[in-house]
């Protein structure tokens, strides 16, 4: 065929493949992010709404944690795609501001989609929105707060908040703070790999504890075992403690009863040999991530020495982190060196079930370089998610130690920021001005939406945020009614605000650089 010229047109591509280009482009990759962005807003602040996610499987969540919430969607638009890999970006990062990010990126492509429609090229909003994240980030580094011992226990809670550990606010943020102090004396740069979570599965959040060392639950193989060792060495074994199998099949012809008895005797003797070398590590308890022979475990258990066996890999890189330890593959290879100490070692018999596991608490170990918090509450939905905000706390936490540096919350920084942007455009001669403009209001998305969630005028409470941010005094933000106050408890590292803000921009103008978007299904 023709297309009226005497030349055939040209086909690159399958006739089902859809091709959108121009301003069509971004309004759909913006009205992608509008939806994320409204689907994380009513969580956000400490009047935050949670979401019941019901997976595929059956099972349910409850939470407001953005991270979580965005880790169980199914997404398909690749918009949607890149949002979630941005989120995905700022958790590994920080562990913390996820929603702020997905806030800011809606913010800012909203913004900049009301630019697009006035004619402004996507190029000159991609400028502005440069030049103010460079103000906006040289500006947090000057208005930055040391780091002093109050401001860190407000960090930790600040993370906690919305997390439903509210009752127990208190308590489990001085935990993380404790946690973190403990390992920072044998940790160059303790983070949240360095504190581990148990359930305790009874009480309540109140009754939570710091456990200087770790707790897991394993089977107990023997009643007469010893409990409640004190100053223990502990040897902690990577493989099992049993005589070798052959790996070929061999079959052996025994002729008489005495040649019998000579190979059980042999037999007997290798374990016991076995068993007099772990007795002359010094040892008085043995971990081990393999299997324990039966006779092995009664020899022990005579020279009162408590065996546990088949660890995971965690439990057994936790519990040799905790008390200063080895991890020896073999037992024939252990010597007194390898072995560490721990305070106290006990181990708790839960009634009787088809499964009995028993709660073991390795604790008061001297140099640990692992801890553990021993969360209470019954394990349900409630637990889950108030120990999801205890590891976001742990992250903000171990990265305001690492900064030294903390910034106000309740929307006050991004105020402030708002407000230096608006000061740096006003020396801009050019279109990116208007840009700049936008970036502004975009910051200001963050105390509108604590102002709504907590029932007060969004655009009120920006306004008076607006004439504080000029008296430049005492940081002024919005306390959890929603009302303007000096913020004294409310406060993040300096990382999870400038990492928020620079990957939300960042990603807004990876999404605005698209001019064409080819779809090989078709829709």
């Amino acid at each position: 065929m023709s297309d009226g010229a005497g030349k055939p047109p040209v086909v690159i591509v399958k006739e089902q493949t859809n091709i959108t280009s121009g301003t069509e482009v971004q309004e759909k990759l913006i009205a992608a992010s509008e939806v994320f962005a409204n689907l994380l807003k009513p969580t956000f602040g400490p009047m935050g709404l949670d979401k019941m996610l019901y997976k595929t499987d059956g099972n349910t969540a409850v939470t407001n944690d953005g991270a979580k919430i965005v880790s169980e969607l199914l997404v398909k638009h690749p918009a949607a795609k890149m949002l979630v890999s941005m989120c995905q970006s700022q958790e590994e990062a920080c562990g913390d501001g996820v929603t702020t990010t997905m806030l800011l990126c809606g913010a800012l492509l909203q913004e900049a989609q009301t630019l697009l429609r006035k004619g402004l090229h996507p190029l000159t909003i991609i400028e502005g929105y440069r030049k103010s994240m460079q103000a906006s980030l040289d500006m947090l580094d000057e208005i930055s707060t040391p780091l002093n011992n109050d401001l860190l226990g407000y960090v930790a809670e600040t993370a906690m908040i919305g997390k439903g550990a509210e009752n127990a606010l208190h308590l489990l943020s001085g935990l993380v703070v404790e946690s973190l102090g403990i390992v920072s004396e044998n940790v160059e740069e303790p983070g949240a790999e360095n504190v581990s979570m148990f359930k305790s599965g009874k009480g309540s959040l109140s009754d939570s504890t710091l456990i200087r060392g770790v707790a897991f639950r394993r089977r107990v193989p023997m009643d007469g075992l010893p409990n409640n060792l004190q100053d223990a060495k502990v040897a902690v074994i990577g493989g099992d403690i049993k005589i070798r199998s052959m790996t070929r099949d061999a079959q052996i012809k025994i002729s008489s009863a005495d040649q019998l008895e000579s190979f059980v005797n042999a037999e007997q003797a290798r374990k016991e040999d076995i068993a007099t070398r772990i007795l002359a590590t010094g040892a008085d308890v043995i971990l081990c991530g393999g299997e324990i022979d039966t006779e092995i475990l009664h020899i022990l258990a005579d020279n009162e020495i408590l065996a546990i066996a088949q660890l995971d890999e965690s439990e057994l890189r936790n519990s040799a982190d905790a008390t200063s330890s080895s991890i020896i593959d073999s037992i024939l290879d252990a010597s007194p060196g390898d072995l560490g100490e721990c305070g106290s070692l006990t181990w708790e018999r839960n009634e009787s079930t088809d499964m009995v596991e028993d709660i073991i608490r390795i604790d008061g170990c001297r140099k640990p370089s692992v801890v553990t918090i021993e969360v209470g509450g019954d394990g349900n939905e409630a637990t889950e998610e108030a120990i999801r905000g205890i590891y976001d706390s742990l992250r903000a936490t171990s990265l305001a130690i690492r900064d030294d540096l903390v910034l106000p919350g309740g929307g006050s920084t991004h105020s402030r920021v708002s407000y230096h942007v608006r000061s740096e455009m006003e020396s801009e001669p050019g279109r990116e001005r208007i840009a700049m403009e936008a970036f502004a209001r975009a910051m200001e998305t963050i105390p509108a939406v604590l102002a709504e969630n907590a029932g007060q005028s969004p655009l009120d409470k920006v306004l008076e945020l607006r004439a504080e941010a000029r008296k430049e005094n005492q940081a002024m933000g919005l306390n959890k009614k929603g009302e303007v106050s000096p913020i004294d408890d409310v406060w993040h590292s300096l990382s999870v605000i400038s990492e928020s803000l620079e990957t939300s921009t960042e990603t807004a103008i990876s999404m605005l650089r698209i001019d064409q978007v080819v779809s090989s299904r078709g829709d």
